[in-house]
């Protein structure tokens, strides 16, 4: 217990927990307050369930060393489709509230097959069928909101609390663990991470690297559809807008709480934390009545920074085993040789 007590000091996720401590403390001050008030934390982790989802998303097609650009228009057009089966067509909100997940799983199997078939990296296919699907998504909805009025029990379960804190929240948390315990008890999971890791010795070792890209984008699918379920439980209403600006705190959060853009890592833990940071500096912006294109200044710079700290550590860290091997094994000590 004490060794996992103190990996946990050293590593990336106690740096995050500092800073979300303390950007809470301040933002709590500079509300005089109002971000602890019942609606203030209301509000906050009602907002903060989405980008923890998206940040999962993105971060298991990460940890193949794959990239899904199609996180929003995912989550975007399985909304639309929800919302306008249940507005036009009359289909009941139990029902309606299985279409998003439906649309997400098979948007991100479809990423897939893509990938696995074409041998195109998935930075390509994903930019193409986010298109695609931004387009099927204006044609659900045009310029017109569908109110959230016609699924008022998914409504009611977006402002559902439990002491105070929103129930989706609970749930995208749960969500977090599910993927946790996934990547860290299940085979699939460490499928997942040793295709991502390295694909030619997952290969040697009978694993499928092609089945590992498919299942992380069908899961990577499949949390946007969760994300967009969670979107049409708590707006007032669905329009094109829906998923707009999911792209660029998808990868923040995954890559800012850990996780190599390499592959072979994930960090679920530092992925949530991440993503509470985003959704700091997003209710700091509302509080200093800043631009809304600062919230993207500052995340695009934090992602820049943490991406060539990453690199200046794995460079670092090639160069130390590069010597420890040319002094040879009779110059390193024990201590050395397990680093």
């Amino acid at each position: 217990m004490n060794r996992s007590v103190s990996a946990l000091l050293r590593s990336q996720s106690a740096t995050l927990i500092a800073i979300v401590v303390v950007g809470t403390v301040l933002l709590g001050i500079a509300s005089q307050g109002d971000l602890f008030s019942p609606v203030g934390l209301r509000t906050f982790f009602q907002f903060l369930a989405v980008p923890i989802l998206i940040g999962l998303a993105q971060m298991i097609t990460v940890a193949v060393g794959q990239l899904n650009l199609a996180v929003g228009a995912i989550g975007g057009v399985a909304a639309a489709l929800s919302a306008v089966l249940m507005a036009d067509v009359g289909v009941p909100p139990l029902l309606g509230a299985l279409v998003p997940l439906v649309v997400g799983a098979l948007a991100g199997l479809g990423n897939g097959l893509l990938v696995m078939l074409t041998r195109i990296n998935g930075f390509i296919v994903t930019l193409a069928t986010m298109t695609i699907l931004l387009g099927a998504q204006y044609a659900l909805v045009g310029t017109r909101t569908v109110s959230a009025s016609n699924w008022e029990p998914l409504a009611a379960v977006g402002k559902a609390t439990v002491a105070g804190i929103p129930v989706i929240f609970f749930a995208a948390v749960a969500v977090a663990v599910v993927v946790a315990l996934a990547f860290r008890f299940t085979l699939t999971g460490r499928q997942l991470l040793a295709s991502g890791d390295n694909p030619e010795a997952a290969r040697l070792a009978g694993i499928s690297n092609d089945r590992s890209v498919v299942v992380a984008h069908t899961a990577s699918g499949l949390l946007c559809g969760v994300a967009a379920l969670v979107s049409l439980a708590s707006l007032p209403g669905v329009n094109q807008s829906v998923g707009g600006d999911w792209l660029l705190p998808s990868f923040a959060a995954p890559i800012i709480g850990g996780v190599a853009l390499t592959g072979g890592t994930v960090a679920v833990l530092g992925t949530v934390l991440a993503a509470t940071v985003v959704r700091l500096v997003d209710t700091a912006r509302a509080e200093f009545q800043l631009a809304p294109a600062w919230v993207n200044f500052v995340i695009g710079a934090v992602v820049l920074g943490t991406v060539a700290l990453d690199r200046v550590r794995q460079v670092r860290a090639e160069r130390r085993r590069g010597a420890l091997r040319a002094a040879g094994p009779q110059n390193v000590t024990p201590v050395e040789a397990t680093r």
